[in-house]
């Protein structure tokens, strides 16, 4: 008798196994559920079928040979049996009964099973403020929001955005409405910066840059209190506790929530945040049970803890690893370094592994080294800069997170799955010092930006380099931090340093780079210089001579003006 396997769940980690397992075991029953009637979507394409980048929400659904993932693809070339528009409702584990309800008609069933395979997915947080259920709040839950969000666009009703939350989603969210549609768009973020707990204070600043810079406006460390409407119960302000945002639509994007409770209905192990709890298998605390996707709790190599990944590409590896364990094919997952990259605008932001806020919240003893240089030879016509910001632990070298600033394109995705396989397996700054990566100028430079980051922290954990956090310089530089022993060494030519001597005669002082060792005796020496330079290379060269010359009052501003001047601050002066 063939193996009767039930699959509940039809966007990313439910096909993915129910396909598998049907070229595996060809002779398997192999069922898909799921209660809305679009299915095995591109979830994570939404905000570019919003945008306009993607012109047909069947693109979204479709292969890359131009067939629609509906009920008729998967049964005629996949031979699986798709029932959509049911929803599962529960799962009796002794009779191996899954009890199911048309959503239209609220009929009854049940599905029979020897293996269950759950991938409930997640859904979004709802935040929980008068109004919140006003007609023009949406969130980004499924297919038909977008399309109903690209309908409001395309029909000139929306003429003011407010976007909740400032993460991926929320970014993406906000280029869409504020770069096709022109749509007056605001970003409000609980959080003092976007991207929280993704990347670094300094990379999220320039990021928040970038989007005013395209007239996206940020707003940071403020919380939706409630949202008013008009007669007709249309979202018409969001109030803060800052501000009021007039406004026609509003985008909740504050993360989401695992989908979890059919498994805990049925008794099976849950996390305390609702994740279906599977081990390396991806087996349940039943062993014929399964569990993928954005629903379960999975492992961070990293910090060794439980941890949440919801990202579509976690979902398709997690459900590969239940078909082959279906088909009794040993396989395992074994967690995530936690990866990602985002465009915005015309730039492009990443990161993979940890933050420096979560690495020392985890207790590491954790530091950043930023690397700027080009992403390929600096001679080579399109060469443009790029930031990489390297994460390490002092006590025993090991790199802990990648995070990166670049110009819109490839090479910032290069070095991340780099380090993102390198972190995986425990790497220690060596390891990314020596990493062979491909070269030739049109693609790179000899000595590559990743190889540099690494050879950053191996001087700042070794004592060699010492660095002013950028934040506390930016704050010098405001006039809201007093540090009346520090003077700024401006090492750059002295027509770009000028105009800097002349606003800040207090502050600034220039000696270019390569008259130091001749007039080093001239620097004051009752105060602590902060070495400056484009991008922190000639500062780190002229610390160690000054401290050779037993001047060990300075330190170096990481990254140098070229991560001042993507900042926004109010003093930088082109």
């Amino acid at each position: 008798m063939s193996q009767r396997i039930v699959v509940i769940g039809g966007v990313a980690a439910g096909p993915k196994a129910a396909c598998r397992v049907k070229r595996l075991l060809p002779d398997a029953e192999v069922t898909l559920i799921d209660q809305d009637d679009l299915i095995s979507y591109g979830g994570c394409g939404i905000p570019y079928f919003v945008s306009g980048d993607v012109a047909d929400e069947k693109e979204l659904r479709s292969t890359s040979f131009h067939m629609v993932r509906d009920e008729r693809f998967f049964r005629e070339a996949k031979g699986v049996d798709v029932r959509t528009l049911t929803r599962a409702v529960s799962i009796d584990r002794k009779e191996k009964v899954v009890h199911l309800e048309d959503v239209k008609t609220g009929d009854k069933d049940t599905i029979s099973y020897d293996k269950l395979v759950i991938a409930t997915g997640s859904r979004p947080n709802v935040i929980p403020v008068p109004g919140h259920d006003l007609k023009g709040i949406f969130t980004i839950s499924s297919l038909h929001k977008a399309i109903d969000i690209k309908g409001l666009l395309a029909q000139g009703k929306v003429e003011r955005a407010v976007v909740i939350g400032g993460g991926a989603i929320g970014i993406e969210m906000a280029e869409s409405l504020a770069d096709l549609w022109g749509i007056e768009t605001k970003i409000v973020e609980f959080m003092p910066q976007v991207l929280p707990r993704i990347v670094d204070r300094t990379i999220a600043s320039m990021v928040e840059q970038h989007l005013r810079e395209n007239n996206v406006e940020v707003f940071t460390s403020e919380a939706a209190q409630r949202f008013e409407g008009n007669d007709e119960g249309w979202v018409k302000k969001v109030v803060t506790n800052n501000r009021e945002l007039p406004c026609d639509l509003v985008i909740m994007a504050a993360g989401v929530r695992p989908r979890g409770e059919l498994a805990r209905d049925a008794d099976l192990e849950v996390s305390p945040y609702g994740a279906i709890v599977v081990n390396q298998r991806m087996q349940t605390s039943d062993p014929d049970i399964y569990a993928a996707g954005d629903c379960v709790e999975t492992y961070n190599l990293v910090t060794g803890k439980k941890a949440y990944a919801p990202l579509g590409s976690v979902a398709n590896r997690q459900g590969r690893v239940v078909a082959d364990n279906l088909a009794g094919i040993p396989s395992r997952f074994d967690g995530v370094v936690g990866s990602f990259i985002m465009k915005v605008f015309d730039v492009c932001v990443g990161s993979t592994g940890i933050s420096t806020e979560v690495a020392q919240a985890e207790g590491f003893d954790a530091v950043s080294a930023m690397a700027v240089q080009s992403d390929r030879a600096h001679f080579f016509p399109t060469q443009a800069l790029m930031f990489n910001n390297l994460i390490v632990n002092r006590t025993d070298r090991r790199v802990l997170g990648l995070q990166g600033f670049a110009k819109m394109g490839d090479g910032l995705l290069a070095r991340l799955n780099a380090a993102a396989g390198m972190i995986a397996r425990r790497a220690v700054i060596e390891d990314f010092s020596n990493l062979e990566l491909a070269y030739a100028p049109p693609f790179s430079t000899a000595v590559d930006v990743l190889n540099a980051a690494a050879n950053v922290a191996d001087n700042l954990v070794s004592g060699r380099l010492k660095t002013v956090p950028t934040e506390e310089f930016v704050a010098w530089m405001d006039g809201k931090a007093d540090h009346p022993d520090w003077m700024a060494l401006d090492l750059r030519h002295p027509r770009e340093a000028e105009p800097w001597v002349k606003a800040f005669p207090e502050k600034w002082y220039a000696l270019v780079y390569d008259k130091v060792r001749e007039n080093y005796e001239k620097l004051p020496r009752d105060k602590t210089l902060i070495i400056i330079c484009n991008a922190g290379t000639r500062s780190y060269e002229i610390q160690v001579f000054l401290r050779s010359k037993g001047m060990d009052n300075t330190l170096v501003l990481p990254g140098g003006l070229n991560v001042i001047r993507r900042l926004g601050v109010s003093w930088w002066q082109q």
